[in-house]
C-alpha cells in the first residue's frame, strides 16, 4: 500500500518509459503520479534509419544514445534484435539505456556492450574513457540518436579520427497540456511531491508549462518542488532554474529507488 504520510513520486519520463519505474516507486509503499515532461514522437519518415541499420554490420561500434533510441531502432527493424548482427559492439550511456536492451533480450551474454562503470554520472564524457579509441580509428561508428541532441560525442570520435555517422531515430518534443494536464500540474504545485527528473530538457518544459498555465507567478511556487535527478548536468540546470531542493542519485532507476527508500 502507497504510504498517504508521503508526498507522491512525480515521474516526467516519456509515457512508455515511466511505467516500470511507477511500479518500483508502488512496491517500495510510494505513490507515483505519471507527468510526461516529454513526448517521444516517431519520425514521418525512417527510411534512413532503416537503411543505416540494415548495413549495421558495416560499422566497427552501434552506440546508442538513449532508450528511446534502442526502442525506436527495434520497432524500425522487423526481425531485430534476432537478426540484429551480433559481431558488432553495442555502446550505450547508462544503466537506463543497458535495461532497455535487456528488455528487448539483448544482453552480454550475446552481444558486446560498452556503457560507463562510473554510474554517478553516465553520459558521453564517461563513456569515452571505455571505448578502444585506437581501434576505431579509420573506422566508421553509427550514432543513434534524436533528431537534436549534444555534438560533445560525436565530436569527440571525430577528432580521433572515427568517422561517425549520426541517424535520427525519433524526436523530441514538449507535450502539450490539455485541461485535466493542466488541473494536474496546479494540483502537484499545490501539494508538492518529488520530481523524478531525468532529462535537462524535461526541467526546462516544467518551467514553459508552469509559465503557460500560472504565469510567471508561478515560477516560484515550482522552485519549491523536491527534486531527484541522475546527473550532475540535470542537478546544474536545476539550479540554474532557482530550484533548491535537489537530489542527485545514481543512474538508472536503482538510484531513484535506493533515494526513496532512503527517505522512507
Amino acid at each position: 500500500m502507497a504510504n498517504s504520510g508521503s508526498p507522491p513520486v512525480i515521474i516526467t519520463r516519456p509515457l512508455a518509459q515511466a511505467e516500470a519505474l511507477a511500479g518500483r516507486v508502488r512496491a517500495c509503499g510510494r505513490m507515483p503520479v505519471l507527468f510526461p515532461l516529454l513526448d517521444i514522437q516517431p519520425l514521418p519518415d525512417q527510411a534512413a534509419l532503416r537503411a543505416r541499420l540494415a548495413a549495421l554490420d558495416q560499422y566497427a561500434l552501434a552506440v546508442f544514445v538513449s532508450p528511446n533510441a534502442i526502442d525506436a531502432a527495434i520497432a524500425a527493424m522487423p526481425g531485430w534484435p534476432g537478426a540484429m548482427p551480433r559481431g558488432v559492439p553495442l555502446a550505450v550511456m547508462g544503466e537506463g539505456s543497458r535495461a532497455a536492451l535487456a528488455a528487448h533480450g539483448i544482453t552480454a551474454d550475446g552481444f558486446t556492450i560498452f556503457s560507463p562503470t562510473d554510474r554517478q554520472r553516465t553520459d558521453s564524457e564517461t563513456l569515452l574513457p571505455e571505448l578502444d579509441l585506437p581501434a576505431l580509428r579509420g573506422r566508421r561508428v553509427l550514432l543513434v540518436r534524436g533528431e537534436s541532441g549534444r555534438e560533445l560525442l560525436a565530436d569527440a570520435l571525430r577528432a580521433e579520427g572515427i568517422e561517425v555517422e549520426p541517424v535520427a531515430a525519433y524526436r523530441r518534443a514538449a507535450p502539450v497540456l490539455d485541461d485535466a494536464g493542466k488541473a494536474l500540474l496546479r494540483r502537484l504545485l499545490d501539494e508538492g511531491g518529488e520530481w523524478v527528473i531525468t532529462s535537462s530538457e524535461a526541467l526546462r518544459n516544467l518551467r514553459d508549462s508552469v509559465v503557460d498555465v500560472l504565469g510567471e507567478g508561478g515560477v516560484a511556487k515550482m522552485q519549491r518542488q523536491a527534486l531527484i535527478v541522475p546527473h550532475a548536468r540535470i542537478a546544474d540546470t536545476a539550479r540554474a532554474l532557482g530550484f533548491t531542493s535537489i537530489l542527485q542519485t545514481a543512474s538508472g532507476d536503482e538510484g531513484v529507488v535506493a533515494a526513496l527508500q532512503s527517505r522512507a
